[in-house]
């Protein structure tokens, strides 16, 4: 079994640094004068008080020339509006919205967008989160990657913040998942819409084909919107890159702990299309490739036998991999054991609480 093992674990670090091949950097800005559309950033914004400052600061550093930047204040409760208003003052780049109130049948976010996107002039739109914060030069870089890639959205997962325990623990392992399972080559050169992934921190589109597949009103109900509108692209005819933006964007996505589990209990068995196979499936697989041999390495330390820890090098080289391609801690990769069993938990945790028929619950509001 440990022989098996072994030699698995050295065909995964092989795959994944192959696959990791396949994720494009956003490159040195390189525009033709002729080429310089307006771009319209688009930011939803839910009691994101402590996030207000760090975000505009980020925005007014961009060099891009032809911007707005839209940001709506989605029925916050705490002094989001007040703030927005006070960093913004004097900057005519900047348009401050008030969200309309929910209706029936749309997820949050989506609805925020949606209302973000129709008061947009841009032939370009960039939806972020307001967590999110951007190199000065990022829109240059991307409007390159996209004419050069000829695709019509780019989305990517940014290097990430990790503050607490959960975050650690959690978090490095969204790039884990995405450059290990996601095959990068067939997702960026194909238009298979299985073939997939998205990040909502940063979605950027060429105007005109997000208004051709009906924009977020057709994933109006979605809680994991930024995927299932990379898929609608590719159905449409569109080609979509995912790339890696993690030294141009970062994101500090989780303060507490507890956001932490609640926002992974909310998306990860909606992004994993609610398959009670695939999660046992996946529950089994991690438990056995990278659960396993942090329990072998503890044997083989005690009992002298180095072959026990060999899985463990092996498991901690591959996760090493991935957080240098994604400018995380590399650190935390000798945690890869602890990470793999934290996911197996959540991964259960939120298809019970479908099964259960339980919400979700998210900023005040309840998702079904």
């Amino acid at each position: 079994m440990v022989l098996f093992l072994i030699i698995s674990l050295f065909l995964f670090i092989l795959w994944t640094l192959w696959n990791m091949s396949g994720l494009p950097s956003l490159p040195a800005p390189n525009l033709n004068e002729n080429f310089q559309p307006l771009v319209s950033i688009l930011v939803p914004l839910r009691n994101e008080a402590r996030n207000v400052a760090g975000l505009i600061n980020s925005l007014k550093s961009l060099t891009y020339p032809h911007l707005e930047i839209l940001l709506l204040d989605d029925g916050s409760t705490d002094q989001t509006l007040s703030l927005l208003q006070e960093k913004t003052s004097g900057d005519c780049r900047f348009k401050i919205l008030r969200g309309r109130e929910l209706p029936a049948g749309w997820a949050g976010k989506v609805h925020a967008c949606h209302q973000l996107q129709k008061e947009a002039n841009g032939e370009y739109i960039l939806f972020i989160d307001a967590d999110v914060r951007l190199k000065s030069d990022v829109i240059e870089k991307t409007l390159t990657l996209l004419k050069k890639e000829k695709v019509k959205l780019i989305s990517g997962f940014p290097s990430f913040e990790v503050p607490g325990i959960m975050s650690k623990i959690l978090i490095p392992m969204m790039h884990f998942v995405v450059l290990f399972h996601l095959p990068l080559h067939l997702a960026n050169k194909s238009k298979m819409p299985a073939a997939t992934a998205a990040n909502g921190v940063f979605m950027f589109f060429e105007r005109s084909a997000y208004q051709r597949i009906g924009g977020h009103r057709t994933v109006q109900t979605s809680i994991v919107e930024d995927v299932h509108l990379a898929r609608q692209m590719k159905i449409s005819g569109c080609r979509v890159c995912l790339a890696n933006i993690s030294t141009d964007v970062t994101c500090r996505m989780y303060e507490r702990n507890s956001e932490v589990w609640e926002g992974f209990i909310k998306n990860i068995f909606s992004g994993l299309g609610r398959s009670v196979p695939l999660v046992l499936l996946l529950s089994v697989f991690y438990g056995f490739f990278y659960v396993l041999p942090g329990i072998l390495m503890v044997y083989g330390l005690w009992m002298f036998r180095p072959l026990f820890v060999l899985p463990y090098i092996l498991i901690v080289l591959q996760r090493l991999a991935v957080d240098w391609k994604a400018s995380q801690r590399l650190s935390l990769a000798f945690f890869m054991p602890l990470s793999a069993a934290i996911l197996v938990i959540i991964m259960n945790a939120s298809m019970w609480r479908w099964i259960r028929k339980k919400p979700y619950s998210w900023k005040g509001r309840q998702y079904s």
